[in-house]
């Protein structure tokens, strides 16, 4: 098995006034995966980045990244860096933005060229590329701003709200670009607030909360904790049916019967008194807890448990 792109122990961060942003987070990263970091405003996401990306300075961090202790500088050649609300100069154009990059990673002119021309139609800014900066909307400063984190084609890639601002047919094509460098085996570190889009392409991830790691873990087995079965009927389901359903120990709305647990045979019992009832099934399907419920469980409970 391969020794994790990221191995994070005890990472902390103190600003003046003593406000700790980070609470000695421990985090373990798989290489070829898409790491998921979640949390409300002020959870430290961002911190945490701009501390492995060596933006700032922790107050404490040990462990590893891609294999050298963190804060390595010549590491730093290995990776690529998306940062929130990336700005550039407004004279420059996307293409100078890029070359730039290039230029800041030791490419030789002759290799980002076509580096550049590669990276600019992939994130679809081709036809833009001469444009100034100062003309381009926020979405297609980001599709920009991730041309020059790849440009150095780099093992892990930090992305810090890469979605903000981009449409919905931008959204996709970021996915895409994700997926794709996943299965080159590339490892893609994503911090964003939109859910629904890493949901998407996630393999693991980690709730924060007020500086700690409330959750953690493969995304599909988190998910799979609140499990259950949704049934669908033709028609609104009567108040005395309900009551027999409530019994079997399913919950009812309109038209809609839920049951939880992962073993089908829960739903057996549910099937055989609807059909005795007169019930049209419409359909029967698996549902799992969103990753949307799994981040206000987590951050709930961890403001419960904090609570005086």
């Amino acid at each position: 098995m391969e020794p994790p792109v990221l191995d994070l122990r005890h990472v902390r961060k103190i600003y003046k006034g003593r406000v700790e942003a980070l609470r000695g987070i421990a985090l373990e990263v798989p290489k070829g995966s898409v790491f998921g970091l979640l949390g409300p405003n002020g959870a430290g996401k961002s911190t945490l980045v701009k501390i492995l990306t060596t933006v700032i300075r922790p107050t404490k961090c040990e462990g590893t990244m891609l294999g050298h202790p963190v804060g390595h500088k010549p590491t730093l050649r290995r990776i690529g860096y998306l940062p929130e609300n990336a700005r550039f100069p407004g004279y420059l154009s996307g293409r100078q933005v890029v070359e730039y990059s290039a230029g800041l990673a030791g490419i030789p002119s002759r290799r980002a060229r076509p580096r550049v021309d590669e990276l600019l139609e992939l994130v679809g800014m081709k036809d833009w590329a001469q444009r100034k900066v100062r003309t381009y909307s926020k979405g297609m400063k980001q599709r920009v701003g991730l041309a020059q984190a790849l440009v150095n084609d780099p093992e892990l890639l930090f992305l810090d709200e890469p979605t903000d601002g981009v449409d919905p047919e931008g959204r996709r094509e970021i996915r895409i670009i994700i997926d794709e460098m996943r299965s080159e085996g590339r490892t893609i570190f994503v911090n964003t607030h939109l859910l629904s889009e890493l949901e998407q392409v996630a393999d693991r991830v980690a709730i924060l909360s007020k500086g700690e790691v409330v959750r953690a873990g493969d995304l599909m087995e988190l998910t799979k904790a609140r499990q259950e079965f949704e049934i669908v009927v033709a028609s609104e389901i009567g108040e005395e049916l309900a009551a027999a359903l409530r019994e079997k120990g399913a919950t009812t709305e309109a038209r809609t019967v839920l049951s939880r647990g992962a073993n089908p045979e829960v739903v057996q019992p549910l099937i055989d008194l609807l059909r005795a009832r007169g019930a049209i099934i419409q359909s029967i399907q698996p549902k799992r807890m969103s990753l949307e419920e799994l981040f206000l469980e987590a951050v709930e409970e961890a403001r419960a448990e904090n609570r005086p």
